[in-house]
């Protein structure tokens, strides 16, 4: 078998490669960059390809168009420390077998060496340069899983449903995945299925003919035609009524529909993304949404995390939309302090990114000093977080807190949610604690080291530890 070869800049990346390839007697050969790797494909070929996606001369996604232009059945598996969205739809677009943000758990890298290892006769993909929008960011691991769903829908027409919380990004999501799909020259139509009254959605969809109805007094186009070609996003899905569901499951299903009033088919070419903040597996066992509908809809399901399960990212989207803001009014770009980054850190953040951009506009507008410390946020922003507590206090009564509040909130599936949570903190303390080392982390938590492993990979932490 041929090498696995390592392209990094960074020494101390190529030596932890190379000692764990070195275990697992997995030959390599190593190169500090893509161009001595150029050079060398001159005289040899590698089996595996793990490249750095940023170093000094050509990048490793040059390195990754000039591999697979020669030989495009060798998996590159990228690895960057710049975790956002345009590297991970450039690394899938280029052809890459797998996509690793640093820093990483080292035995999830073998173990992806391995599998490509084991699927290094399957073709990658071709080479296309896209357009990448700025306003996704995220390193939180369940963002990358996002970045990657993104980058491997993109050559895709399968329906989307997106799952999340209002506020986490769910047309963000819808539009990238039209901006970097075969539909990307046709329009992207968007339409909230909440926000119309039920007797006009119907019309708003598919249009409807002259005299259909009192008021309609010439034809008018729907939506679907609206976006023909392109793609259509049905926001709120989860809210649309029965009877709308029928409808949208009869073009699904033969790919005509008829305006109202309307007697002639009319063909649909449209790729349909949906998105709801519902639980929509409850709500057909409930009744309330068409069994045959959801399985139409859901091909490709992806969950948007809340805003609390990705805190490290608070930094950066507060700078992003501090940057945003200053922009759009011409004034000079505020910061917050450190400590006011650590309050804001400990917020539940129940609106989500939105709610961390209107707050971000406010700063902006409304607080005269250039560096926001906490007595500069809104008054209701000030106070520490309702459900935070010290070290040593009473956990059981927060739990009680959050379970509270989430029934008022009418939320689905709470035992789960908090399950995670509560495993997902335990897991990352202990990670913490032991550097990494998971089997004395098992051990301290007194759970089996492949317990921990799953749930490690079930919990989206791989890329947390230390």
């Amino acid at each position: 078998m041929k090498a696995v070869w390592i392209i990094d800049d960074d020494r101390s990346i190529r030596w932890v490669l190379e000692k764990s390839l070195t275990r697992e007697d997995i030959e390599f050969k190593s190169f500090a960059s893509a161009n001595d790797a150029l050079r060398a494909l001159t005289n040899d070929v590698p089996q595996v390809v793990v490249s750095d996606i940023r170093m000094p001369g050509s990048s490793g996604l040059d390195f990754l168009q000039t591999l697979h232009l020669r030989y495009p059945l060798i998996p590159v598996i990228i690895m960057t420390a710049y975790s956002d969205l345009e590297s991970a739809v450039a690394a899938f677009q280029g052809g890459a077998f797998e996509y690793l943000p640093k820093p990483f758990d080292i035995n999830h890298a073998v173990e992806l060496i391995r599998r490509a290892l084991e699927q290094s006769g399957r073709k990658s993909g071709e080479a296309e340069q896209v357009e990448v929008a700025a306003d996704i960011l995220g390193q939180a691991p369940a963002m990358q899983e996002v970045f990657r769903a993104i980058g491997r829908l993109s050559q895709s027409h399968a329906t989307v449903l997106i799952n999340g919380e209002s506020g986490t990004g769910k047309e963000l999501v819808a539009r990238a995945l039209h901006r970097h799909s075969p539909r990307a020259d046709k329009p992207f139509i968007a339409i909230n299925t909440a926000a119309i009254p039920k007797d006009l959605l119907e019309s708003e969809l598919f249009g409807h003919e002259r005299g259909a109805f009192t008021g309609a007094a010439a034809t008018r186009r729907g939506r679907f035609e609206q976006a023909e070609g392109g793609t259509l996003f049905l926001d709120e899905i989860g809210d649309m009524p029965a009877d709308l569901q029928t409808r949208l499951l009869r073009v699904l299903s033969d790919g005509n529909f008829y305006r109202v009033g309307g007697h002639q088919p009319i063909k649909a070419n449209v790729r349909i993304i949906t998105a709801t903040h519902q639980n929509l597996d409850e709500r057909v066992k409930q009744g309330l949404f068409r069994e045959d509908l959801f399985h139409r809809l859901n091909v490709i399901r992806l969950r948007l995390p809340p805003l609390r399960e990705r805190r490290e990212d608070i930094p950066l989207l507060a700078k992003y939309f501090l940057q945003k803001s200053a922009g759009e009014l011409s004034v000079e770009q505020k910061q917050f302090s450190e400590a006011t980054l650590q309050h804001l850190g400990g917020q539940d953040f129940q609106g989500n990114v939105r709610q961390l951009e209107n707050l971000c506009h406010w700063v902006t507008v409304m607080t005269p000093s250039q560096i926001v410390e906490i007595a500069d946020l809104p008054p209701e922003w000030r106070s520490e977080p309702t459900l935070s507590t010290t070290i040593g206090g009473d956990w059981c009564a927060v739990l009680a807190q959050h379970a509270a509040l989430a029934l008022q909130r009418g939320d689905e599936r709470i035992m789960d949610t908090l399950t995670a949570q509560f495993e997902r903190t335990l897991i990352s303390q202990a990670l913490h604690h032991t550097g990494g080392r998971r089997i004395e982390a098992a051990t301290l938590l007194g759970i089996g080291r492949n317990t921990l492993t799953r749930k490690v990979q079930e919990l989206g932490l791989d890329n947390q530890e230390p």
